[in-house]
């Protein structure tokens, strides 16, 4: 098969526990829109995004919690354009008592400018909130010698 166009992620489908739950999370926490929804009792979902273009749909239909020892999702990493944006979601994350896997702005690894902060949704599942560039030198990754991102 032959490429015919450069490849890019589109959108992320997370299953979830509770849709009610999630959406308020991923809404008035994150600050994704909604831009769709359905809720039928055995078919619950939501469609989020910004500025009308779909990142992550939300599905109700898992048993149990987030299993970070299964094949399939490590986490999800989502980009913002400055470390003074990531430390802003920082604040607010800790104001709705979320659960960090390290204390502040964490670089990537080793001498790298890109980093962010590591924490977790309501079901567990691993979220990273990083900018490209602008974390300081002299911050230490919290695993040495490897991307921070693998192993939280």
């Amino acid at each position: 098969m032959t490429a015919t166009s450069t490849l890019r992620t589109g959108h992320v489908g997370l299953n979830v526990t509770d849709i009610e739950r999630s959406l308020a999370f991923y809404r008035d926490v994150i600050g994704y829109e909604v831009l769709g929804e359905g809720k039928e009792e055995d078919r619950r979902f939501a469609f989020l995004g910004q500025d009308g273009t779909l990142a992550l749909t939300l599905w109700q239909q898992a048993g149990a919690a987030y299993a970070p020892g299964n094949a399939g999702l490590h986490h999800l990493g989502i980009e913002v354009a400055t470390v003074d944006e990531v430390r802003a979601y920082e604040s607010d994350l800790r104001a709705h008592g979320v659960r960090f896997a390290y204390e502040g702005v964490v670089p990537h690894g080793e001498g790298a400018t890109s980093g962010g902060i590591f924490f977790h949704d309501p079901d567990g599942t691993r979220l990273e909130i990083y900018a490209g560039s602008g974390v300081g030198a002299s911050e230490r990754p919290p695993v040495p010698e490897a991307p921070t991102c693998g192993f939280f």
